[in-house]
């Protein structure tokens, strides 16, 4: 057999694996939820026989868009099977010492559980709240040791290949300035987390200059772990918000943010996009991915639905409901086109090059 064809063999055989596991994980803990706190469970929608076949037709679709990308070479094959397997494994028996104290927040609606020791102040109070009803929110290092691996089980082995989908159209819009030296380019990740998106973005365009920033302490210790080592180029981190950048107008190629908006309010969204036109320099680029909405994903209705009632999501029934198009376009940006893959929707963006 082909080199090629085992390789792709071997892709699609792990995400297989990834996807049979998250679904026992999420089958079993929710089994386990009704026994030892029935009244946690909420009143969610069942999900009929079609809608889950369209969903498996979905994911085989972005997995698809996936290989091929990578065949294309606009990131390294190896990208594809990158993952932090040892941290995962470690942690994942901490994901279920942790489930009780999720349910008990979920049963009392206790949602503004976080840590004693937090100032605060220095967060806005939509940000002080346990989203997804994880233990401390986003405000400690047991939250972040535990985020992407939560993720990844909660999309069933594809948050990395949605992330992914935010590669193409940065390089395309990056092509604009091939006339310059590619170490004086310039891309921020706004809300990095734990940085899985910059990492990818660093294998896919590694001569550029990255930044990231997040309200998060805890998340960035996990990002900066992640991402810098002592023979590799550094990223920046940087702790701020989004809806105050700490960047001089005009001074950034590129900005992505990637499932952000759906966890802020109206306006605290409308802020963070007009924060993201004013630092791009003219003609750069901006690529957003955050949840699919009912305009252009109806079929997904009931899934959308369920979100929002299973976990804590307080902003997320708005958010599906909201126009980021007309957001957009509000903030200055042109050139907007999207793109639906599974559960993820990119919009890319640009900033004209008359805007002062």
């Amino acid at each position: 057999m082909p080199k090629k064809d085992l390789t792709q063999l071997a892709y699609q055989t792990l995400q297989n694996g990834k996807s049979i596991a998250g679904l026992v994980h999420k089958g079993l803990s929710t089994k386990l939820m009704e026994m030892i706190f029935p009244e946690a469970n909420p009143d969610t929608q069942p999900v009929s026989p079609e809608l889950l076949n369209k969903l498996r037709l979905s994911i085989a679709e972005l997995e698809k868009v996936d290989w091929q990308e990578a065949e294309q070479g606009l990131y390294p094959k190896a990208q594809l099977f990158e993952a932090p397997w040892a941290q995962w494994a470690k942690n994942y028996p901490n994901i279920w010492l942790d489930l009780p104290s999720t349910w008990i927040r979920r049963r009392t609606r206790s949602v503004q559980d976080i840590p004693l020791n937090i100032d605060r102040d220095n967060y806005p109070d939509y940000y002080l709240q346990n989203f997804h009803h994880q233990t401390d929110g986003y405000l400690s290092n047991h939250s972040a040791s535990l985020y992407d691996l939560q993720v990844e089980i909660l999309f069933n082995g594809t948050a990395d290949v949605m992330r992914r989908r935010i590669i193409a159209p940065l390089k395309r819009g990056l092509n604009k300035f091939n006339d310059r030296k590619p170490s004086s380019i310039r891309v921020l990740d706004v809300a990095t987390g734990t940085g899985r998106t910059l990492k990818q973005v660093k294998s896919a365009v590694p001569e550029i200059e990255l930044l990231g920033i997040d309200l998060s302490n805890s998340y960035l210790k996990q990002a900066n772990k992640y991402l810098n080592t002592k023979n590799g180029e550094h990223v920046q981190l940087i702790r701020g918000n989004a809806e105050e950048l700490p960047f001089s107008s005009n001074s950034l190629q590129g900005v992505t943010c990637v499932f952000l908006l759906h966890e802020l309010p109206q306006m605290a969204r409308q802020n963070v996009l007009n924060e993201c036109f004013r630092v791009l320099e003219p003609g750069g680029v901006f690529i957003l991915a955050d949840s699919i909405q009912l305009a252009d994903s109806p079929e997904f209705t009931t899934v959308m639905e369920n979100f929002y009632k299973f976990f804590h999501e307080p902003y997320y029934r708005n958010y599906i409901n909201d126009d980021i198009k007309t957001r957009l376009n509000t903030s200055g940006f042109e050139g907007i086109t999207a793109q639906s893959h599974f559960m993820t929707r990119i919009w890319s963006a640009t900033k004209s090059s008359e805007s002062c």
